[in-house]
């Protein structure tokens, strides 16, 4: 357990292998995003970083799972 929790707080303090964006950029992609989810298209192809941001932005990723929630019909 200890070794998970380790790792975890790497994760969070070495940040994303790959391209991460910001906030401001997050909310303004993130209709289209969650509309590209949806479709069943690569959302992550077409924002590369989106995915990485909202692992590491508990705001951003409540904002995504609402706003899915809700397009989604749940």
């Amino acid at each position: 357990m200890e070794h998970a929790n380790l790792n975890r707080a790497l994760g969070r303090l070495l940040g994303p292998e790959g391209p991460e964006i910001g906030c401001d950029v997050c909310f303004e992609e993130l209709d289209r995003y969650v509309d590209l989810e949806l479709a069943g298209k690569d959302a992550d192809a077409a924002i590369p970083g989106l995915r990485a941001h909202l692992a590491g932005c508990p705001a951003c990723r409540e904002e995504h799972d609402s706003l899915y929630a809700l397009v989604a019909g749940e």
